[in-house]
């Protein structure tokens, strides 16, 4: 599987390098980051995004920002270490990854109250930790995800859930992925996801990298592939889940959702178990973060296809009603209505 490197921590410890996603998919453009500003920028912008990827991001970065410290105290160290982490924290406030592996590199460095250079060196192999357990968590969910599967099916995914969001596999693509390797025949249609074409500028772009036979189509063409017959299930990835099973994910999906339950098509979201979150009760209290409204009016035209002085919306994603959700897909296994009682079932937590 062709792969490009999304992160990469440089072998000092001190920069963080990170494919800009932005330029894809006609320049392939790296950058550079050292400074929180430059960090927070990057999720902000969207140069690194999906919520795992951000995940694995956050965890490098706080390793990154740690070793230019000039603290010798471990107090010191700690209150800017914490500092920072929650200024990250503000970039991006809807995918519950970022504040997990901010969160997780806190608490390390809470328990690990020893020498500063001894923590900077054991900070960066717990970024590596997160790094490798992405890895295995979303080899985990493309073989629980395949067996939903079977040859000849037609896939619809919305947004782009695949490895340059989520490392390795991916999470909604890792079936695809895998059911490729194993030969089995698919063919994913990609929507673009409107107003950032998420969908037509990375996932048709890796998926055709990758051998999988794929159609980029418009978000509004979703309808009529699925009623002339080419949708066999979707598969989407997720932002957020709350503990009754309503879930955030790109703005769109819900209505993805909606079209799949008119036509009897099995609707799925794929992520690690670090996108439930047990203290969001259901997808009401999921925060939705709005972007500025020209995305929508100017982004991809030489002049603006809205009039500047015409109001614009721009809500980043959507909830997708655990009502409409055939199961949720994880490292941890496939997980069935009622979702408020089988997620804790997951977690040991009944």
């Amino acid at each position: 599987m062709e792969q490009l490197e999304v992160i990469k921590i440089t072998e000092d410890a001190k920069s963080l390098i990170i494919l800009d996603q932005t330029q894809l998919p006609n320049h392939e453009e790296y950058l550079t980051l050292q400074t929180k500003e430059e960090m927070w920028k990057a999720i902000k912008l969207l140069q690194v995004r999906g919520a795992p990827a951000i995940g694995v991001f956050a965890g490098y970065a706080m390793a990154v920002l740690a070793q230019h410290y000039p603290y010798d105290s471990y107090d010191a160290f700690k209150k800017a270490f914490d500092q920072d982490a929650d200024y990250l924290n503000t970039s991006r406030p809807t995918a519950v990854n970022l504040s997990w592996a901010l969160n997780r590199m806190k608490a390390f460095v809470e328990a690990n109250v020893i020498d500063v250079a001894a923590i900077k060196v054991k900070l960066v192999e717990e970024a590596k930790t997160i790094d490798k357990e992405n890895l295995v968590m979303n080899q985990k969910i493309a073989e629980y995800g395949v067996t939903l599967l079977k040859d000849g099916d037609g896939i619809l995914t919305h947004c782009n859930a695949g490895y340059l969001a989520c490392l390795g596999y991916g999470t909604a693509t890792a079936p695809m992925y895998l059911a490729h390797e194993k030969g089995m025949n698919i063919h994913v249609y990609s929507d673009e996801t409107r107003p950032l074409l998420q969908g037509a500028r990375l996932t048709s772009y890796e998926l055709f990298k990758a051998g999988i036979d794929v159609t980029s189509i418009c978000d509004n063409m979703a309808s009529i592939v699925m009623k002339q017959g080419k949708i066999q299930c979707v598969m989407v990835g997720c932002d957020r889940i709350a503990a009754n099973g309503d879930f955030a994910n790109k703005i769109g999906t819900s209505g993805v959702a909606i079209l799949a339950k008119h036509y009897g098509i099995p609707f799925y979201t794929l992520g690690p178990s670090s996108t439930i979150d047990f203290n969001t009760k259901c997808g009401d209290d999921i925060h939705i973060e709005e972007r500025d409204e020209e995305e929508v009016g100017s982004m991809w035209y030489k002049e603006p296809m809205i009039l500047r002085d015409i109001k614009k919306y721009n809500p980043s994603f959507d909830v997708t009603d655990h009502s409409l959700l055939t199961a949720i897909v994880t490292e941890r296994g496939i997980v069935y209505p009622p979702f408020d009682v089988n997620l804790k079932k997951l977690f040991n937590k009944e």
